[in-house]
């Protein structure tokens, strides 16, 4: 019999993944659907800057070829838990959201991905502007 603790603890991780990656995706469509809906909180520097922050990790640990921290700890806990990393045996709610978040595809293609989408954020600062107190 496998610990739990730890199995569940990496679950936890897996789902602090995946909101990561949802802020970082739907926090870009938020500035562009709040720019037309008149979404007040899109246009604050502080929520600009978190979602910023966010993508320029992503983008930066792809370019120094750094493993993401979030993936390297749930890996950690799944092995420590005697639980698969990835496929059978996962539980319920890890085998769901690592279908969501990960693929299996060269580096480079990744690496593309999150500087296009970093461009895009950057993009969007100059076509809407976060707005000052």
């Amino acid at each position: 019999m496998r610990p739990a603790g730890p199995a569940l603890w990496a679950d936890l991780v897996l789902v602090l993944h995946v909101a990561f990656v949802l802020f970082v995706i739907g926090g870009l469509v938020a500035v562009w659907l709040g720019d037309r809906a008149g979404w007040r909180f899109t246009r604050r520097l502080g929520f600009r800057l978190a979602h910023l922050a966010a993508i320029a990790v992503v983008v930066a640990e792809s370019w120094l070829g750094v493993v993401c921290p979030l993936t390297a700890l749930e890996r950690e806990l799944r092995t420590g838990a005697g639980a698969p990393t990835l496929g059978e045996g996962e539980s319920f709610i890890g085998h769901a959201l690592s279908r969501l978040l990960y693929y299996d595809a060269p580096e480079w293609v990744f690496t593309v991905a999150y500087s296009a989408f970093g461009l895009a954020v950057l993009a969007t600062w100059w076509w809407r502007p976060p707005r000052r107190r």
